[in-house]
């Protein structure tokens, strides 16, 4: 993590991005909202072109809004405030690819594993980050290469996952998996999910695969309805490559996905190539809790009965942060 030093200088213009379902009216209020607290403060609220269209149709009186790659470069962004569900933040990143400004998260979704807030918090939110009171984590991303033959057919990225399956539901998918350039194994599947530790809560989870804690440098490898006995998940190091071929015996063809956006037809004989990318995503944190805290927040896990740590835990000097479990014994007690 580093401090949040970043964008334009506090004399000159700010220029800070927001990014919404607008599509949604609750998402639509909410970046109204939004945009008024920046201009109110003088900073310049940019949306792209289609948002800003939806906002200034929602209020008149957000005509200030920059267009972004218009009116405002991508590179003049302090920081991207994104309302919405992970796949929001998600659209926020691939806006964002290479850019220093960072991505601050308002869960309007369901779970919103990546975002920082609520949206009974979105002032708040609006304050610190007009106040640069936040710090910066980079999340490794994912580069991958789909070659077909010896031409490279397509290439992109994912912070989350990139998933090879099936493209139809009657035909299973035929593949052999390889690790560092060595093969492991050869089955028949629905499909293979290439993670992230930050993917480790989304897909490779719904699939069985472990949940790694984001600090850790790894990638994740989770066959989905293997036909095969040897079809664990695997756990590499980030200097790691992966690579799924589609076979040529496969009956059908296959499909690539990355993140859930960007997506490529595979046919049989086709290879996918997953390594770590040099390009991070970079996400602001308000909060500098455990990240085992944010698991049971998120996915409402049961810590009834959670007693705290063992005076034998004390002796050995181990820091433990207070959290809302502890606030919630005490008053029970």
């Amino acid at each position: 993590m580093s401090a949040a030093a970043h964008g334009s200088s506090l004399s000159g213009t700010r220029s800070i991005l927001v990014v919404s379902h607008t599509g949604r009216e609750e998402s639509l209020d909410a970046a109204a909202e939004v945009c008024r607290e920046l201009l109110r403060d003088g900073v310049i609220p940019v949306a792209t072109a289609q948002e800003r269209e939806d906002l200034f149709a929602h209020d008149p009186a957000l005509l200030a809004i920059r267009r972004l790659g218009e009116e405002v470069a991508i590179d003049d962004l302090e920081i991207a405030i994104v309302l919405g569900g992970d796949g929001t933040i998600l659209r926020a990143a691939e806006l964002l690819r290479g850019c220093s400004a960072p991505i601050l998260g308002v869960n309007l979704g369901h779970v919103g594993f990546l975002a920082e807030s609520e949206r009974d918090g979105l002032r708040e939110t609006v304050r610190r980050a007009l106040s640069r009171d936040y710090l910066v984590e980079e999340r490794m991303t994912l580069d991958v290469r789909v070659k077909v033959g010896a031409e490279i057919a397509y290439e992109t990225w994912a912070l989350n996952e990139a998933t090879v399956e099936k493209a139809s539901r009657e035909r299973m998918l035929e593949v052999v998996i390889e690790v560092d350039k060595r093969p492991l194994s050869s089955f028949g599947c629905d499909g293979v999910v290439m993670s992230t530790p930050t993917g480790s809560t989304a897909y490779s989870f719904s699939a069985g695969g472990p949940i790694v804690w984001p600090e850790l440098d790894a990638m994740l490898l989770v066959p989905l309805s293997a036909h095969a006995l040897f079809a664990r998940p695997l756990v590499v190091g980030p200097d790691s490559v992966f690579a799924v071929e589609v076979l040529d015996r496969t009956q059908g063809t296959g499909v690539l996905w990355c993140d859930g956006r960007r997506t490529w037809d595979l046919p049989p004989g086709a290879r996918v190539v997953v390594r770590r990318s040099t390009i991070p995503v970079r996400l602001a944190r308000l909060h500098q809790g455990p990240f085992t805290d944010r698991l049971v927040n998120k996915f409402q896990l049961p810590v009834a009965g959670w007693r705290g740590p063992t005076p034998f835990d004390a002796t050995r000097e181990i820091p433990v942060q207070r959290t809302v479990f502890d606030e919630g014994r005490e008053s029970a007690s």
